[in-house]
């Protein structure tokens, strides 16, 4: 099941390569018309067609499947939004609860957890979809020529907490920084928009945007993710320092995002659990 970006670009590839049939899912205004030409087949689909996907996936015989890619999560929040996207029954079933009596919260594993398990009742197992690019999950260590000064760990290593926090209460992934103040937090807009406000807000530039994963990461979906685009964002911002979380974070194109990081003068430092460089 493919949304925004790269990624499901690069998962359908190594599918592909590994020998495997591919079928895919594409969310209209999401996906990547490239997939066509990758996938062994492919559907195009509204975000509220459940029983549509379920049926596809079903027609082919696949038992096996993954999510990759970004859902742009505020389109939920835009008047008649059911009204423009059609739900079909299952989808209604599914999140009545959600978006109609509001006796379930929206946030993002409710909801992520929640469509899972309607694929499940069909036989329809969704994995991570870092199970099949293991080589992704970004590595700890300093990956550009260039590392944070000291008044940059400092705003690392108070960013870091604040993003658990942030994480652990399924608000947002991202913060950004400024000489240990907080500038802004991500919350359903995403990490781009995020860093797109503090540079509205940090006019002089030079803060740093901290991105981990949730305490109780699902890996099977939201996936902390950066690539070139992230830092394109940065730049745009005057942002100057990006730290992620080791083994839990999805680095795309990493020969290209770090040339680019370095072309720019950025730093970037991938970190263990706690924080830490281990090198």
């Amino acid at each position: 099941m493919a949304g925004w970006g790269r990624y499901p670009i690069i998962v359908a590839e190594s599918l592909r390569r590994a020998g495997c049939e591919v079928y895919c899912v594409c969310l209209k205004d999401h996906a990547d018309p490239q997939l066509n030409s990758i996938c062994n087949g492919t559907t195009w689909i509204g975000m509220a067609k459940v029983g549509r996907a379920i049926r596809y996936f079903r027609r082919h015989g696949v038992t096996d499947a993954t999510m990759a890619g970004k859902i742009h999560k505020v389109r939920f929040f835009q008047p008649w939004v059911w009204f423009k996207h059609l739900p079909d029954w299952r989808a209604i079933r599914r999140f009545y609860p959600h978006f109609f009596l509001s006796r379930a919260d929206r946030k993002d594993d409710t909801l992520l957890t929640a469509l899972i398990e309607e694929f499940a009742l069909d036989g329809i197992r969704f994995a991570p979809a870092t199970d099949y690019v293991p080589e992704l999950l970004a590595k700890p260590g300093q990956l550009t020529r260039r590392g944070p000064s000291g008044a940059q760990w400092k705003d690392i290593e108070f960013g870091w907490g604040i993003a658990r926090e942030m994480g652990r209460l399924d608000i947002g992934q991202s913060v950004a920084i400024h000489r240990r103040a907080t500038i802004a937090v991500e919350a359903i807009e995403g990490t781009d928009e995020c860093i797109r406000r503090a540079g509205q807000l940090c006019r002089a530039g030079g803060f740093t945007v901290v991105k981990v994963a949730k305490p109780q990461q699902d890996m099977r979906f939201d996936v902390p993710t950066i690539g070139v685009g992230t830092l394109r964002t940065m730049v745009e911002a005057r942002a100057s320092v990006l730290a992620v979380e080791a083994g839990r974070t999805i680095l795309l194109d990493q020969a290209d995002t770090v040339r680019y990081a370095d072309e720019q003068g950025l730093v970037i430092v991938v970190l263990d659990a706690n924080g830490n460089l281990v090198s």
